[in-house]
């Protein structure tokens, strides 16, 4: 259908006013503040008026559409309300050339089809869902849906005792899913999804059985690739419908809540993709993202990376940060990717980039962007988390903004990560080398408040399942691994562990299918979550273990001279002496007997926790039921503890 563009200029002159003869409404619930605010990066709560909202015009109700189309000639709405007519409802753009443009469209409800109709420059058309809308057509259709966010939460409690002070001074045990793969209806049909509260029914019971404080999602906001993991993001208002509406997504967040459960949210504000109904030439033009491709292009994932510099923008990604803590209730986000926000020349070579105006490789606009975010969300949210994924020695990524930091909460410790997993993936004959690689991590640990993740990213393309990343036969590769959970769990800071790690996973993570819960009936797997359970419970119970975790004062190394027999001890300190605990690994497969610890202030004389226990299918052979500690100085307090320590194990003593 051709447009001339000059009869429909002509038809937005004429109707610049309320006409109830007319499809379309000329009306706006936006004053001169929300679109100041807007423009210059601070409307952090667009999701109340821009999309689509329920509304009563002269005792009409109908529906009030909002978009912003800078670059656009015209818009109008189209969907099935009016049979897909691409130029029967035009929008009006606002007065103070805002590029916003809006209007009132009567008598259509919650549940309708819509897409904008933008005739760009160049008369470049292009049908595009709203950016703000709250549901979206099931794949491979990409209609928006009209729809209400109204739910009635049962959370109270929850949402009271999350705003307590001292949040970083608690248990942080975070299991890591992904929820299209964490059951299936079919386990061998990846086009069919258990619904949000099916997977509530599973889901929920099982974290709280198993003792983790907190779940974290892979991203659940409308993605159009399953094969994205849901990390190229189409839809950011809304809860992806794969698994139902946006209100069965309350649903299951407020069941976690109501068991005492966190949840964290992965989200991606440093890129998207490039799909035709997403936000990529949104209006014909480069209005979400830099029209440089030096800044716009993310090599890495052939997608497209925000405009941080764009005051409408920032409101926008700030925005949708908001509403997921506002109206879905979130305990906190782990932010994707953050260094490659930060940094102009990520994963470019020299020429592919330009510096920035002090001729550094700094995202200026990206630092200002992640700065006003943590402070927004620490300012409006009290108690909640924003979580880094950022893996350079970029300073003060988990200090205050007031500081000079970037403000988030918790920053992922990748350095740790791969260090460990070099360190376990060696033959324990070859450990004793490699002893600097498992205590490097307590040199910069007080850098940052640290997260230790074993997430997704460890588990697939070709870099194996936690467990075969283990050495030895199966029985050593077990006991490798509940070694591996206790000193990932006495280690000082938060823990994220991905789904399937727990019972020992045999196969790498595959979005398509399920996890092997058939793996369970083998005494190996049932022991191994058997042991992560109980290293949950005792993590809860024991404030050594997270009261002091991001201060100084709270780790001591006890015994790192044992280089050649693989035994590691430390402490972990509490604010009173007799919360203390002592950790002890045997990094090697030989038992040893009457092994003498030397320590200093306190006695140490029951066995809290042994990973070797039959209960965990381990050897059951080598346990402590009486602890000799002997006084030898009692004017420094040295004690000797005489302990067994079992093979490839680790044992907590309190």
């Amino acid at each position: 259908m051709s447009i001339d563009i000059k009869v429909l200029q002509e038809k937005f002159e004429k109707e610049n006013f309320i006409d109830t003869s007319k499809p379309v409404w000329n009306y706006s619930i936006l004053t001169s503040e929300d679109i100041s605010n807007f423009q210059n990066g601070s409307n952090y709560t667009l999701y109340q008026k821009f999309g689509s909202k329920a509304l009563q015009v002269n005792g009409i109700w109908g529906m009030y559409f909002c978009v912003w189309a800078p670059s656009a000639k015209f818009v109008f709405v189209t969907g099935n309300f009016n049979d897909w007519n691409k130029l029967s409802h035009p929008l009006t753009p606002r007065w103070d050339n805002s590029g916003v443009w809006e209007g009132f469209i009567p008598d259509i409800n919650h549940g309708e089809l819509y897409k904008y109709h933008i005739v760009g420059p160049n008369n470049r058309i292009v049908d595009k869902g709203d950016p703000l809308a709250n549901f979206w057509e099931l794949k491979p259709l990409t209609a928006s849906i009209t729809w209400d966010l109204q739910y009635e939460w049962n959370d109270t409690e929850w949402m009271q005792k999350r705003a307590e002070p001292n949040a970083l001074d608690a248990p942080w045990s975070v299991y890591e899913v992904h929820l299209a793969s964490w059951k299936r209806p079919d386990a061998n049909d990846e086009h069919k999804y258990l619904s949000y509260d099916e997977i509530k029914e599973s889901l929920v019971p099982y974290v709280k059985e198993m003792g983790f404080t907190h779940v974290e999602f892979m991203p659940v906001a409308e993605h159009p690739f399953d094969g994205s993991w849901g990390y190229q993001i189409t839809g950011y208002f809304a809860p992806t419908s794969r698994f139902g509406d946006p209100q069965g997504f309350m649903r299951l967040v407020d069941a976690f809540h109501q068991e005492g459960i966190g949840v964290i949210l992965d989200w991606v504000p440093s890129h998207f993709p490039y799909d035709s109904h997403g936000l990529f030439m949104f209006d014909g033009n480069h209005t979400y993202e830099y029209a440089d491709m030096r800044k716009g292009f993310h090599p890495d994932w052939n997608s497209y990376i925000f405009n941080y510099k764009r005051g409408e923008v920032k409101s926008f990604l700030i925005s949708n940060a908001r509403f997921w803590f506002d109206l879905f209730h979130i305990d906190g986000i782990r932010v994707d990717a953050v260094s490659s926000m930060l940094k102009l020349n990520y994963s470019r070579k020299e020429g592919e980039w330009e510096p920035n105006e002090h001729g550094g490789d700094g995202n200026l606009e990206a630092i200002e962007f992640i700065k006003n975010l943590n402070e927004m969300v620490y300012r409006d949210f009290p108690g909640v988390q924003t979580i880094a994924e950022e893996a350079t020695d970029w300073p003060g990524v988990s200090k205050p903004t007031f500081t000079g930091g970037l403000g988030f909460g918790m920053k992922w410790m990748m350095g740790w990560m791969h260090d460990s997993l070099d360190y376990f993936k060696l033959d324990p004959v070859h450990r004793t080398f490699h002893q600097n690689q498992f205590t490097f991590s307590m040199m910069y640990y007080y850098d940052e408040n640290f997260m230790l993740p074993i997430s997704h990213d460890e588990v697939v393309h070709g870099k194996s399942p936690l467990l075969f990343k283990m050495p030895g036969d199966l029985w050593q590769k077990f006991a490798n691994l509940r070694l591996f959970f206790t000193y990932m769990w006495t280690h000082p800071g938060g823990k994220l562990l991905f789904m399937g790690s727990e019972f020992g996973q045999t196969s790498e993570w595959n979005y398509k299918s399920e996890l092997d819960w058939h793996l369970l009936k083998h005494n190996s797997h049932k022991g191994a979550q058997h042991c992560l359970k109980t290293l949950n419970r005792i993590l809860k119970e024991e404030p050594a273990l997270y009261s002091r975790q991001f201060d100084i004062g709270g780790f001591e190394w006890t015994d790192l001279n044992h280089r050649n027999e693989g035994v590691m001890v430390y402490k972990r300190k509490a604010e009173k002496d007799d919360d203390d605990v002592l950790i002890i690994l045997n990094a090697t497969p030989e038992v040893r007997n009457d092994w003498v610890i030397e320590t200093y202030g306190k006695k140490y004389t029951r066995e809290l926790f042994n990973s070797d226990l039959k209960e965990f299918d381990g050897t059951g052979d080598v346990y402590n039921t009486d602890i000799r500690c002997e006084l030898v100085d009692e004017a420094t307090k040295k004690y000797h503890i005489t302990i067994s320590l079992p093979p490839l194990a680790g044992l907590i003593l309190k």
